[in-house]
């Protein structure tokens, strides 16, 4: 086993291999769920382009603990802090259901505030 891999033991039947980087998808979608945070806005060659990547993730896991780091966008005028406090709940609760470990830690970094798109409405 490698530092990227953790497995999850099995008596007789195998074993499961997860890795960092399906854990730190898991992640990544989970922050998408909630409505009002998002992906950050793209560059090629450090020149915006149109559209919206999804959120960065960073993840370390350690036997079954996770710790995680997201950099997101929320959308304007949304609180920060509540949007935040729903995708550290969001992405508890999925890593905990899609694999067993458990989120120790799920540090947010709003990096940009996402207007809304024209004609787009957002309700406090």
């Amino acid at each position: 086993m490698t530092g990227t891999e953790h497995e999850a033991e099995a008596p007789s039947r195998g074993r499961t291999v997860i890795r960092d980087r399906v854990v730190a998808r898991i992640v990544a979608k989970a922050a998408g769920e909630i409505d009002e945070s998002g992906g950050l806005g793209r560059k090629v060659l450090r020149v915006p382009v149109p559209g919206r990547g999804p959120a960065r993730t960073e993840v370390r896991v350690n036997g079954d603990i996770v710790t995680a780091r997201v950099a997101m966008s929320v959308t304007y005028p949304m609180p920060v802090r509540e949007v935040a406090r729903q995708v550290r709940e969001s992405v508890r609760g999925r890593v905990a259901e899609l694999t067993g470990f458990t989120v120790r830690q799920v540090d947010i970094d709003v990096a940009e505030l996402e207007h809304p798109a024209p004609g787009e409405r957002t309700v406090l």
